[in-house]
């Protein structure tokens, strides 16, 4: 059911997308506890479960279970997540993989001889097994205190209640739904139910001020839930699935669930200027951001921010940090290339040695010297989790399971057709993954966790916040308010409309092709919580959407 925002009698009507002014957020501190995601009623389900004695991680984990609800543009009961886990206790960071594997039906050599020369974004071919809801339940299982039941409660009364649609899900909502509509119209089979949940009964997509009620994704949880999530995997919910995939046209079987589990996986780091950077290994290409920092830590970075040689070292960089990533990165049972040779000193100076005061056409060098939500949460304790889940591209495959509030992401969108490359399609195996968590410490001390959404704008979003953090000691807040770029190919570079145009100018002088970005959003959604010297917490959220602090 579907109704519009009722405006009190005598208030005049207004458009909940016309923003005529520049605005501006202040930093949060927090005593005791804080968590930030990209809506604010997400963000208050974390507060509230470390209010009622819950963990960072119980937090962590409510707020992961009503994220597809509040934000089903970014993800899903059929997202694949990630996470890192600061447990003050031990003085220890934890990685946890949850992304899912190809089905086993599935090939490169499959898909094409169907017709393709590269892997499409919808349908079955790009749907893996999602490993999101099995993620929940691991980090529940090692570090939690509290039952599914009790952190599922929020989203499943949210779900029956019904959900205020907030403002920058519009254009998305929007623009993605005339990409299924446009897959469907190719094939409706695997899609019906799609439009049934995320499209009104007239067929437009939901507008911010709509309410969107899904009791269907209330009573999966509450299975999920009872269960402790395995009816998606080895019960009820995973037999579904694979029916819905055989009635239209899919590739999975049972053992492709039956056989998932995440993985605990040992994070990576890199010093920069006496900070430790960590990230979650491949599959996943946050290495690219400490490949990025490795090359930049070896420059003089100006004293300004806002000028062209700044943007210039950021996004040279970037370029050859990511030309070696896209080539080597990988499942990491199938990488050719080891993780410690891309992070060598020796590597990163050979990179170095490349950035001139031009910009460069990069590609991959010779290391064998030797697609979204985020989440944090921090707690009394000191426990704190830096975690993001994604569909993908937007919702996904535009695949729905019937009946069960069930959407499927795309993330095998990311494999190569290529039979030479290490990410190849193959049954069993995981894509190169976009969405990285990343946290940051000093001296084997909690700093905090933090991240930046947005597909291939994540590993940037992260670069960026660190140097604007430690090179140019800002605040969480203005730290993510801050103009960002974003390296697109090539020459071809991204500024926000914030950017000076001195800037821009001087950077078109050094050889970029630069393009100022239309939409703000494009350019990666983040969130930060840094521990203070006194021990306070300070709060950064993203001006780009709906973000929010929630501060005990």
């Amino acid at each position: 059911g579907v109704q519009t925002c009722a405006l009190p009698i005598g208030m005049p009507d207004f458009d909940s997308q016309k923003y005529a002014y520049p605005s501006r957020r202040n930093m949060v501190y927090a005593r005791h506890a804080a968590a930030c995601t990209s809506v604010p009623q997400g963000a208050q389900i974390g507060l509230d479960v470390m209010k009622a004695g819950g963990n960072a991680v119980d937090a962590a984990v409510a707020m992961a279970a009503a994220m597809p609800l509040l934000e089903p543009t970014g993800n899903g009961l059929g997202s694949d997540c990630f996470a890192l886990v600061w447990i003050e206790a031990e003085q220890k960071l934890y990685g946890l993989n949850a992304s899912g594997r190809a089905p086993r039906n599935l090939s490169a050599k499959l898909v094409r001889e169907l017709g393709f020369d590269q892997m499409p974004k919808t349908g079955w071919i790009p749907t893996m097994v999602p490993g999101a809801p099995a993620g929940w339940a691991e980090l529940n299982r090692r570090f939690g205190t509290k039952p599914l039941k009790e952190l599922f409660a929020p989203a499943i009364t949210s779900a029956r209640d019904g959900v205020p649609v907030q403002v920058n899900l519009q254009p998305q909502w929007e623009k993605d739904s005339k990409r299924i509509l446009a897959a469907m119209e190719q094939n409706p089979a695997p899609h019906v139910w799609w439009r049934q949940v995320f499209l009104k009964e007239d067929g437009a997509p939901y507008r911010s001020g709509d309410i969107f009620r899904w009791e269907e994704y209330a009573q999966t949880l509450e299975e999920l839930a009872a269960t402790n999530c395995e009816s998606y995997y080895r019960g009820a919910l995973m037999e579904k699935i694979v029916a819905f995939s055989r009635e239209t046209g899919g590739y999975f079987s049972e053992e492709d669930f039956r056989n998932y589990h995440p993985e605990w996986v040992e994070p990576i780091s890199t010093d920069y200027k006496g900070y430790q950077v960590w990230e979650i290994p491949p599959n996943g290409h946050g290495i690219t951001v400490l490949m990025a920092l490795n090359i930049l830590k070896g420059l003089s970075m100006p004293e300004q921010r806002d000028c062209p040689e700044t943007y210039h070292k950021i996004l040279e960089s970037i370029k050859l940090a990511f030309a070696d990533t896209k080539t080597y990165v990988a499942d990491p049972k199938y990488m050719k290339t080891r993780v410690e040779d891309l992070l060598s000193e020796e590597y990163a100076a050979k990179r170095r040695a490349l950035i001139t005061d031009k910009a460069i056409l990069p590609e991959a060098g010779d290391p064998s010297c030797g697609g979204t939500v985020y989440l944090c949460t921090a707690d009394p304790q000191g426990n704190m989790v830096s975690f993001i889940q994604s569909n993908y591209t937007t919702f996904g495959s535009g695949i729905a399971i019937p009946g069960t509030g069930i959407s499927l992401q795309n993330r095998g969108g990311n494999f190569s057709l290529d039979e030479q490359s290490d990410n190849c399609l193959a049954g069993g195996k995981r894509s190169y993954h976009t969405i990285i968590p990343g946290f940051l410490t000093k001296d084997g001390k909690a700093v905090g966790p933090f991240g930046v959404m947005g597909a291939f704008m994540q590993p940037q979003g992260h670069v960026q916040v660190i140097v604007n953090t430690i090179d140019y000691h800002m605040n969480p807040q203005e730290c993510l308010d801050a103009p960002r770029m974003q390296w697109i190919g090539g020459k071809h570079i991204q500024l926000e409309r914030e950017v000076p145009a001195h800037v821009a100018l001087g950077l078109e002088d050094m050889g970029h092709e630069v393009e100022i970005a239309n939409r703000n959003v494009d350019m990666g959604r983040g969130e930060i919580i840094w521990r203070t010297g006194n021990g306070l917490l300070a709060a950064g959220t993203e001006p780009r959407c709906d973000g929010s602090v929630a501060a005990w």
